[in-house]
């Protein structure tokens, strides 16, 4: 978002100031080019032509780019302009936002590469022109000055002009019929084509999709739909609340009405009789990682499918009926992948991708045996070629509903027609996205009402979060529109985009030349007569040869045409399906002809050689019939990671909690293939900076040590004690970086052991008064210590410096929370690690300013200064804010003290919470002292020891009634509580953690503070299946003072803790763990230039680390107003 520190970019400025300076801008003088007609498009004899021309080049594509005369274009002109979209009432995205655009033309062409900015109007865009022309942009229906030319989707064949340079979703590299005349019409007009989907990482992965976003929104469409489906059949849900994704403001309101579904989900529950309710998932992709990433905000279990069964036997156990609740409190999650849905036709062979994907034709659906029967909703985000099983056919669907399947509905995110799912036979629309389908009937209806399985297949998902999708999209784009909209000769672009370039002034490029020549070979339509029988039709010997692979994002299809007719043969394309991810395989079918039998075989063994060429190829199947081979074009093409392995660097990590795990995976994938491909758009580095890292994973126990590296790859756990100076000095001394995990007070000392080997430092820990005094001694050793690398403070200290107006108003929240579902006890607080900790610091004095009045809290009465928060962007969440230590320090920090009336920094816990601890704490629960009753040789129960703090002294009421209203009672006439309502709540939180139960306190309780320490780490933990939440939340109010404008900052991160392959990770500790990590990480790569004590509140640091969080999948949510 323009103006916001805290993600990558240009600082903040105002409307005004943008205005300004762009109009004081020098305009590029406007040039009348001659125009030049190119006759040549495909010429056979082209490779004469290149030795005509005297290029001396051995790749055709840059002989065809640098061997023309470039005259009578607009490429190359700076000037960018942005169209109308035309194909969808629906479609708002836009190629660049206005943020985006105002960075480019602020930096100035030389630069960015672009002069001017033409938007043409538009009054369903998601950002009005108004917004575009505040930053500079010229709203103008004309596009003629403009060199390229940016949309979403295919424009109409009109708004083609002449000589300029598109980009867009084209849709016609695959040779797809109804596009044809676009690409025509692009040829015609000596255009150049650009397609978004063709520009890939050097790995394959595509730069530019909007698959996340079609899994957020079908998902949430669907389920605000299944709530409407439940109430036609007798059964009123939380689902029903929600409404479809554009109805949202945003996509963190979206999720907020989510989270508020789960929420009552979690407290109010499901009917029994829909439950379980059990969601199966499709596909490994963005748009399966984004429709679970919605689903995991209701309370949720994942199982196998082998675990399916068993579900549902329970659920439907009649000896269980009466153990169960009426109400069920989770929905259930279970992703598939191609062994659960196909098996191999010979049950002594086993399940195999590469031979599935080569030979699908060995495999027999088993979907619908082994999964189908237990779903409640399948969510479908999978790609699928005709040439595979479907996963569901109308007779297997049929058939489970004549069984009592429980399948109430389908959301096919992939909206394959005549798919997977073989009873799709139609698209849906955002304002209508649903039709039901009567399998037992075979009939279809548009309403909710009757018999069948609901379905939504809306083709446009991502539109419904055009605000985000466009933000998302135009962050990668505008990397790269400066190199486009200068460039002159497309040889001279950088690899991705010169292969993303489909056409050049009005002629294919040689990695497209196959185009044309498929387009030949479809003969469907045509009249056979002598005139136009093509040539394989009159070759003696034909042979249909099938080629599955990465035929046409890696281009291997050119090389299997120019293999036939170079060997002088002939092709018919029969079949074409493209794979629509880096890892589907594409699939074609050739009839293949040849005058000469020993010519046809020569073909089919140089296409089996082209397959073979590969190390990681499938090679050819010798048990194939003879009319069809199968030739595996290099399923994986061979690709090598090109991170490279750089320099082994070494890093120590000392502690082995809970925060270790998430730092330790973190550094040890640093250069692994995963890690390029989700950081190559975030890392701003060389292949050969990204080395691999060897973790050293040290702790008091080496077992700890040892679980903590299970899995984890370039990692080892040893034993180290760090009070024994000699030990702890050996270990440093081998590493790079050291990262300190421990409790505070070992900082110093593992401190003090770096300065002296010259060894960097990271904590996630305050800096205090000690680390401070050792900033000369650090920077006298030539090494950082890095403190502060966490949560909070860490990330929420990523940001202030960054905005160039002045402070006002600096306010900062933070907590670490029980998710909505976790948060199921009366305090709604859980405890990841022991309770001492949070506990005491409720005794913290606070320090803060507001409105310029300078506020102290004394720790005695921390919980009684709380405030009520409910945050825009999140209006499920009832929040109570607790004021955090001394807020007024980060003013001097960074550099706001003066001109900021407010400086604030809170604790983020569930509203409630701090009147409950208030009231604990004063009956004594809290207090520290040792009491004599807990010294005794006999030991006292819980009740008893409980009664003695409500002054209840007299035993043999201990055996009377003793529950809530008893001591809820007695906290009111103690004077603890001033409301019933608070002395309630306070009284079930004392029942829930068993304080009145008659069992002996043990003997290792000496004070009131242990007794309930041990009592709340007993009963406030997380279980397995439960996850942890980070909430943190920043309002900013920034002042210019040249335009006396003010602009409202917000920014919020919400992550949860998650659960993958039954092992739990939390919220907390990848928000605390990756940041260190993340730190460790940039001093190894020298990223961090700055000595001494060093917090992450400059530039050097956060700039870079956001990055890296954004790419981990942590990220702030940022808004401006």
């Amino acid at each position: 978002m323009a103006g916001s520190a805290l993600s990558k970019g240009p600082s903040s400025q105002s409307d005004d100031i943008l205005a300004s300076r762009l109009a004081q801008a020098s305009r590029e003088a406007k040039t009348d080019l001659e125009t030049q007609t190119d006759p040549w498009c495909r010429d056979p004899t082209k490779k004469r032509r290149f030795r005509t021309l005297g290029v001396k080049c051995r790749d055709p594509f840059f002989a065809i780019c640098r061997g023309r005369e470039i005259k009578g274009t607009m490429l190359g002109n700076g000037v960018v302009g942005i169209l109308s979209e035309s194909s969808n009432k629906w479609e708002r995205r836009v190629p660049l936002t206005p943020s985006h655009c105002a960075r480019l033309l602020l930096s100035g062409k030389d630069k960015t590469g672009v002069a001017r900015i033409i938007v043409q109007p538009s009054t369903k865009r998601i950002h009005h022109d108004a917004l575009y022309e505040d930053v500079g942009c010229e709203i103008s229906d004309d596009l003629s000055e403009c060199g390229l030319i940016l949309g979403i989707k295919q424009p109409k064949l009109d708004m083609i002009l002449p000589d300029r340079a598109y980009a867009f979703f084209s849709h016609t590299h695959k040779a797809q019929k109804e596009n044809m005349p676009l690409l025509d019409k692009i040829l015609a007009e000596r255009a150049s084509l650009y397609d978004y989907e063709l520009i890939v990482s050097e790995h394959g992965k595509r730069l530019l999709a909007f698959g996340k976003y079609a899994g957020r929104a079908g998902l949430i469409d669907f389920l605000s739909g299944l709530g409407q489906r439940y109430l036609s059949l007798g059964y009123s849900t939380p689902f029903l609340s929600l409404g479809g994704s554009y109805t949202y403001s945003s996509l963190a309101a979206a999720k907020a009405a989510v989270i508020s579904v789960g929420e009552d989900i979690a407290t109010q529950g499901l009917p029994s009789g829909i439950c379980p309710l059990v969601f199966i998932f499709t596909g490994s992709g963005n748009v399966s990682a984004g429709a679970q990433e919605i689903f995991k905000l209701l309370p949720h279990t994942y199982v196998e499918t082998s675990r399916l069964p068993e579900l549902f036997q329970m659920a439907r156990d009649p000896t269980q009926t009466a153990k169960r609740s009426k109400r069920v409190f989770q929905v259930y999650g279970c992703v598939v992948t191609c062994q659960d849905m196909v098996g191999h036709k010979d049950p002594s062979r086993d399940f195999d991708k590469a031979d599935y994907y080569a030979h699908p034709e060995h495999y027999s659906p088993i979907f619908h045996e082994k999964v189908a029967p237990y779903a409640s909703i399948i969510v479908n985000c999978m790609y699928w070629e005709k040439r595979f099983p479907r996963l569901l056919s109308n007779e297997q669907l049929q058939g489970l509903i004549k069984k009592g399947c429980p399948l109430i509905g389908i959301a096919d995110i992939t909206c394959d027609i005549r798919g997977s799912m073989e009873f799709v036979n139609q698209t849906t629309s955002i304002e209508s996205p649903f039709f039901r389908y009567n399998a037992l009937c075979d009939s279809y209806h548009h309403d909710m009402e009757g018999d069948g399985v609901i379905c939504s297949a809306v083709d446009i998902l991502p539109t419904e979060f055009a605000k985000e999708a466009s933000r998302h999209f135009g962050d990668i784009l505008s990397e790269f529109i400066g190199k486009l909209a200068s460039s002159v000769d497309i040889g001279r672009l950088p690899e991705h985009l010169r292969r993303a370039c489909i056409a050049h002034r009005g002629r294919l490029t040689a990695l497209f030349e196959y185009i044309p020549r498929m387009r030949e070979s479809d003969t469907e339509s045509m009249p056979v007569n002598r005139v136009n029988i093509p040539a394989y039709r009159t070759r003696k010997f034909t042979e249909l040869v099938s080629l599955s692979g990465h035929l046409f994002d890696k281009f291997l299809i050119n090389e299997a045409l120019n293999t036939i007719e170079a060997a002088g043969g002939s092709f018919h394309l029969v079949k074409c399906q493209v794979g629509q991810s880096a890892d589907a395989p594409s699939y074609s079918e050739l009839e293949v002809g040849a005058d000469d039998r020993e010519v046809l075989d020569q073909i089919i063994d140089s296409l089996t050689s082209l397959a073979n060429r590969s190390e990681n190829g499938p090679q050819p199947d010798n048990r194939t019939s003879p009319t069809s081979k199968m030739v595996g074009m290099v399923v994986n093409n061979g690709t090598k990671s090109s991170c490279g392995p750089g320099n082994m660097s070494s890093v120590l990590i000392l502690g082995a909690g809970r925060v270790c795990q998430p730092a330790a995976e973190f550094l040890a994938s640093v250069g692994s293939t995963s890690y390029c491909q989700r950081h190559d758009l975030h890392l701003k580095v060389d292949s050969e900076e990204q080395g691999h890292v060897q973790v050293v994973v040290a702790s008091l126990y080496l077992k700890d040590a040892e679980e903590t590296i299970e899995g984890i790859p370039n990692a080892t756990a040893i034993e180290l004690d760090v009070t024994d100076h000699d030990s702890l000095s050996k270990c440093i001394s081998q590493v790079d970086v050291v990262i300190s995990l421990l409790p505070p007070l070992f900082h110093i000392t593992v401190a003090t052991a770096c300065i002296e080997l010259k060894k960097h430092l990271v904590t996630a820990s305050y800096v205090d008064d000690q680390t401070s005094k050792l900033d000369e001694k650090a920077k006298d050793a030539g090494i950082t210590i890095l403190g502060e690398m966490g949560l909070d403070p860490g990330i929420g200290n990523c940001f202030p410096n960054a905005w160039k107006g002045r402070i006002r108003s600096f306010t900062s929240y933070c907590g670490g929370l029980p998710s909505p579902a976790a948060a199921n006890n009366p305090l709604a607080y859980k405890f990841s690690w022991n309770p001492a900790g949070a506990i005491r610091a409720g005794r913290n004095p606070a320090l803060y300013k507001s409105h310029g009045e300078t506020i102290h809290v004394d720790g005695e009465k921390l919980y009684e200064s709380v405030t009520r928060l409910r945050i825009p962007e999140l209006p499920a969440f009832a929040l109570e804010c607790i004021p955090n230590r001394n807020s007024l320090i980060y003013g001097d920090l960074y550099r706001i003290s003066k001109e900021a009336s407010t400086i604030f920094r809170g604790t983020l816990r569930y509203e409630g919470f701090s009147e409950t601890m208030g009231t604990l704490a004063k009956v004594g629960l809290f207090d520290t002292e040792s009491q004599m009753i807990l010294k005794n040789s006999k030991r006292p129960t819980f009740r008893t020891f409980l009664r003695k703090l409500l002054e209840l002294e007299k035993e043999d009421s201990d055996k009377a009634s003793f529950g809530e209203k008893e001591i809820a009672q007695q906290l009111l006439i103690l004077g603890h509580c001033s409301e019933e309502g608070t002395a309630l709540r306070t009284a079930k939180t004392v029942v829930f953690l068993g304080l009145h139960e008659q069992m002996q306190v043990p003997a290792s309780c000496q004070s009131a503070f242990d007794v309930t320490c041990l009592r709340m780490e007993e009963r406030l933990a997380y279980s397995s299946t439960e996850q942890d939440m980070v909430l943190l939340h920043h309002e900013v109010e920034v002042e210019y003072p040249e335009s006396q404008h003010k602009e409202n900052h917000r920014a919020t991160l919400l992550e949860f803790g998650r659960i993958e392959n039954g092992k739990t990770t939390t919220a907390m500790a990848l928000t605390v763990g990756i940041p260190a990590a993340i730190g460790a990480l940039l001093l190894l790569q020298n990223k961090i230039k700055t000595r001494g004590v060093l917090r992450p509140i400059e530039p050097e640091v956060y700039v870079p680390a956001l990055d890296i969080l954004q790419a981990q999948g942590i990220r702030l949510i940022e808004k401006i107003e």
